[in-house]
Formats: C-alpha cells, structure tokens, sequence
C-alpha cells in the first residue's frame, strides 16, 4: 500500500509541477521499474515535502480551489484533483520524512568507481561483518540494486527507502581465491558491479590484478564475501555462491541494516562520509571510452 502511495505521490508532483517529464534514467528490476525525471516547479512553486511543513511545499485545497505554493490558484481540473490526492496521503507518509542522517557532499551512482556504489558495498561489509561475526575480506552487490542518489545534506528516510526498495538478505559466502577471480574475470568481460575490500586492474575485458585487503588475491585462500541473497545464484547473472564453501543468508533486509547503520552515525555525531570510489582500474580502450565502469 505505502508503495502504491509513493507512485501516486510522484505522479501527482509532475501534475502539480506542471512539466513535460523529461527521462534521465531508468532501470528495472524484479518486475518494478524506475524512471528518473526533472521536473519544472514554476507553475506552482510545489517542492518536496521536508518535515512537517505540508503546505509550504505543497499548497493547500479549501472547498475545491487548490492555492498552490507560489499563490496561483486552479478552482478545476486535474491539478486540483492531484493536488486533493497528494494532500490527502501526507499523513501516512509522514513517517518517511524522518530526517537519519546527514551527508555534507553528496553522492551520485555512476557505475562501479561511483561514491554511491563504494559506499553501499562498504556498508554492506560492515552488516555482514557485524551480524554474521564472520571476517569480511571482500563484498559485491550488483549496481541495480542502488536506485537513488545520495542526497546533499539531509538525509529522509523516504531516500534511503528508494535507494535500496528491493527486500535482499545481507548474505555470508566464504570462497576460494580461485572462485574470486572467477567471478572478477566475469565482470572485467560483462560489467563491475559495486565492490569493497578489493582493487582491481583490467584492461580490455581481462584482469590484469587483483588486491584483497592490499594483498594479491591468493586462488587457495579462502574469503569471506558480503553480499546479497539476490546474487547467490543467478541474480543479473551473477552467482557469489557457486562452489561456496560455507554460506549464511541472514535475516535482515538491506534497508534495515542501512538504517540501522545510519542511526548509529547519528548516535555518535557523524555525517555520512564519501569513501575513496576508484575500486577498478581500468587501461586501453574501456579506460578510454568508459572510465567509470558503467
């Protein structure tokens, strides 16, 4: 229901917002799709909703007129109906304008080397870690699974909610050192995804060398990877767990550890900080053509 709410709640912005939606991105992933817009505000003045402030970004309905933001008033048509609709559900969407963190920068999701992508691999390393207890050495999550961008300064609750909407287990997976290189080798000739722990060189569609924790990868060692139930066998083509030599999926849901996560930054005073995103080097042509791996 909350998420039939949202997609009604972002319709009925473009209405209000009076634009011609213009599509900057989209993705799709276990039967939702998501789609990007930049919207034009001038008609109404209408912005987000932050906080409690309800009729500040959004106007207000009085007996079927709807007195939009910057003063113009429509007493007719669809935007006084999307506007009723949109007003109507603030309530049960309070919640997801919770203020849980902060970020002074920012972070964009664009491709492998994005601050976006090192980061959520970076925490997810650190909910495995803490659930499991087990050592960590390495994590993957695929791209896809990051649907928004890391706002600049206050982060809402509504935001990390899009960014991770999807419900994928923090799973454990120890592995071969020869069964890393094998799935790094699939993603130098396919596409990165979002990793930590890790430093890798390829060029033109094959490793050159990979460093785990700051040492060569060892192909008889065994690793403990972090990643996601989702990936375990076959998720956008990807298999962590093929020939794993021990696995835990949890039960606890990306969002909820991100959450969790977040709230303990807050506890401690911390903003949301932006980790070094250069986890792929890549040479020769992609490095020419494609330099972030997207």
């Amino acid at each position: 229901m909350v998420k039939a709410k949202v997609s009604f709640l972002i319709g009925a912005v473009l209405l209000l917002a009076g634009c011609a939606p213009k599509p900057t991105s989209v993705g799709d992933h276990a039967g939702f799709t998501w789609q990007k817009f930049l919207m034009d505000g001038s008609r109404t003045g209408v912005t987000a909703v932050v906080g409690t402030d309800v009729k500040a970004a959004l106007g207000s309905v009085v007996d079927g007129v709807y007195t939009a933001p910057n003063g113009r008033v429509f007493t007719e048509g669809s935007v006084v109906a999307a506007a009723s609709g949109l007003l109507a559900c603030q309530d049960t969407l309070a919640y997801l304008k919770e203020v849980v963190g902060q970020c002074p920068t920012g972070m964009v999701r664009a491709g492998c080397n994005s601050q976006m992508a090192s980061w959520t691999a970076d925490v997810l390393a650190r909910g495995v870690e803490s659930i499991t207890g087990k050592k960590v050495d390495l994590a993957v999550t695929n791209l896809g699974g990051i649907r928004l961008d890391m706002p600049k300064g206050d982060v809402l609750l509504d935001d990390i909610s899009s960014m991770f909407p999807f419900r994928n287990y923090l799973c454990y997976v120890a592995l071969r050192g020869s069964d890393v290189r094998a799935l790094l080798e699939q993603f130098a000739a396919t596409r990165f995804q979002a990793l930590s722990g890790v430093k890798v060189v390829t060029e033109d569609g094959k490793l050159v060398s990979v460093e785990v924790g700051g040492k060569p990868l060892d192909d008889k060692k065994t690793y403990g990877v972090a990643t996601i139930d989702f990936l375990l066998d076959g998720g956008d083509g990807i298999s962590v767990a093929r020939n794993a030599r021990n696995l835990i999926i949890t039960d606890v849901k990306v969002l909820d550890w991100v959450k969790t996560y977040l709230s303990g930054l807050a506890a401690e005073g911390k903003g949301i900080g932006c980790p070094d995103s250069v986890r792929v080097e890549f040479r020769g042509e992609t490095a020419t053509a494609n330099p972030l791996g997207i």
